[in-house]
C-alpha cells in the first residue's frame, strides 16, 4: 500500500522537526553553558570557595609561603589582591602553615582553618593543633592565628551560618568539634559528640549547618575495619544527643585507613554529600534528618585518590554539580533533580590536590580548577 502525504503537509513536518532539534540543541547549550570554569590569577593552588550572602566569592588558597585569601565581587571576572592569611608573629623559620578549610558566617566574616609542619619539627605536641584566623567585612588584614585546641589532631573542617554560629571539627584518635555561638570570638572546649564512634583517623571531616541550624559533620567509619560513611546531625542549641545515619551503600572493607577526603553542602532543607569509595566518587543528596533520598547513592564517572578535593553542590531547581580532583586534572559532572547526568562529564588541568566550586542565585555553577 502506497500513503500519499500531500505536499502542503511536508512544510510543517519540516519546521516541526527543525523545531524540536533546536530545543534539544538549546537544552544541551543551555548544560553546557552551566558550568563555567574560572581560573584565578597567579600561580596559588585554589583549597575552597564559598559564596556570601551578598554575593561576594571567598577563596582560600595554598601558596608557597602559605595560605592567602582573595574574594571577588563580579562572579569571578576580577579578583582582589592576594592576603596572606598568617600573622607576621605567628610565621617562625622553618614553620609552614596549610590551608584547610574556608567558611562563611554572620555579617560575612571569613573563618579559615589551617594546619602546620609543627610535628615534622618536632615541636611541643600542643602546637600539632587546629589553628584558626578570621577576617572581618572591611578589614585589610586576617586575626592574629589562633591555636584553637593545643592537641595533635588533622582532619579539620569549618562550619559556619548566619546566626553566628560557628563550629570546627578534627580528628584525634576520635571525633571531636568545638562550637562557637559569637561568630568565631570565642569556642568551647572541644569534645566528642560521641565516644562509641571510631573515624578512619587519617581521612578527613567535612562540616556545614542546615537551614534550620543543625551541624552536619561528614566522617568515614573504620569499625571492623568497613570504611563506611556517616553523617551526624546535631542541634547544638536545643542541647540534644547528636545522631548519625550511614549514608554510603558500596561497602569496602580494607585494612588501613584510605586517607580520602569528602565534602557535604548544604541543599534546600537538607544536604548533598560526596565521597570516594574504593576509588569511585559517589554522591547522594539527604533530607534534613539526613536520610539518603531516593534514587539513593549514585556513582559517578569520577575517581578520587588519596587525600584529593571533592565538591558537591545543588541549585534551587535540584540539579547537583560533583566535582574531583584527581592527579593533575579536575572534573566535574551535572546532574538534573532526578540523579540522572545531564550532557558529558567536563574537566580542566588543576594543579594541586584542592577542588572548589559555588552555585550561584542563578543555578550557575562555577568551578576553580
Amino acid at each position: 500500500m502506497l500513503i500519499h502525504f500531500r505536499r502542503s503537509h511536508l512544510v510543517p513536518l519540516a519546521l516541526l522537526s527543525l523545531f524540536l532539534m533546536n530545543v534539544v540543541a538549546g537544552h544541551a547549550s543551555e548544560r553546557a553553558n552551566r558550568v563555567n570554569v574560572i581560573r584565578v590569577p597567579g600561580d596559588d593552588k585554589v583549597v575552597k570557595a564559598q559564596l556570601g550572602a551578598d554575593g561576594t566569592l571567598h577563596l582560600l588558597l595554598d601558596a608557597e609561603n602559605g595560605p592567602r585569601y582573595v574574594k571577588s565581587t563580579d562572579a569571578g571576572v576580577t579578583f582582589s589582591a592576594p592576603m596572606t592569611i598568617v600573622d607576621a608573629a605567628s610565621q617562625k623559620p622553618g614553620l609552614k602553615f596549610q590551608g584547610e578549610d574556608l567558611a562563611v558566617g554572620k555579617d560575612g566574616r571569613v573563618h579559615v582553618a589551617m594546619s602546620n609542619n609543627a610535628w615534622k619539627l618536632k615541636l611541643p605536641e600542643e602546637e600539632w593543633g587546629f589553628y584558626y584566623a578570621s577576617l572581618d567585612p572591611g578589614a585589610n588584614a586576617f586575626s592574629p592565628v589562633r591555636n584553637l585546641n593545643r592537641k595533635p589532631s588533622e582532619g579539620f573542617s569549618l562550619a559556619a551560618d548566619e546566626r553566628g554560629n560557628v563550629s570546627a571539627c578534627f580528628l584525634s584518635g576520635k571525633l571531636f568539634t568545638m562550637l562557637s555561638h559569637d561568630n568565631g570570638e570565642t569556642f568551647s572546649e572541644y569534645a566528642e559528640p560521641n565516644p562509641a564512634w571510631d573515624p578512619c583517623n587519617c581521612c578527613t571531616t567535612a562540616a556545614s549547618y542546615s537551614a534550620d541550624g543543625k551541624l552536619a559533620v561528614l566522617y568515614r567509619e573504620e569499625t571492623n575495619n568497613e570504611r563506611d560513611m556517616f553523617v551526624v546531625l546535631w542541634n547544638q542549641r536545643a542541647g540534644t544527643k547528636p545522631s548519625r545515619t550511614r549514608i554510603s551503600g558500596t561497602p569496602w572493607k580494607l585494612e588501613g585507613c584510605p586517607m580520602t577526603y569528602f565534602t557535604i553542602s548544604r541543599a534546600g532543607a537538607g544536604f548533598v554529600a560526596a565521597w570516594p569509595t574504593k576509588g569511585q566518587v559517589y554522591f547522594a543528596r539527604l533530607d534534613k534528618s539526613g536520610a539518603v533520598l531516593p534514587p539513593g547513592e549514585i556513582r559517578t564517572p569520577g575517581e578520587s585518590g588519596m587525600r584529593n578535593g571533592l565538591v558537591a553542590l545543588s541549585a534551587s531547581d535540584g540539579a547537583t554539580l560533583v566535582a574531583w580532583k584527581n592527579k593533575d586534572l579536575l572534573g566535574w559532572q551535572l546532574y538534573n533533580a532526578k540523579g540522572q547526568p545531564q550532557g558529558e562529564p567536563g574537566s580542566a588541568k588543576s594543579s594541586g590536590g584542592g577542588a572548589a566550586g559555588v552555585v550561584l542565585p542563578d543555578g550557575k555553577f562555577l568551578v576553580f580548577p
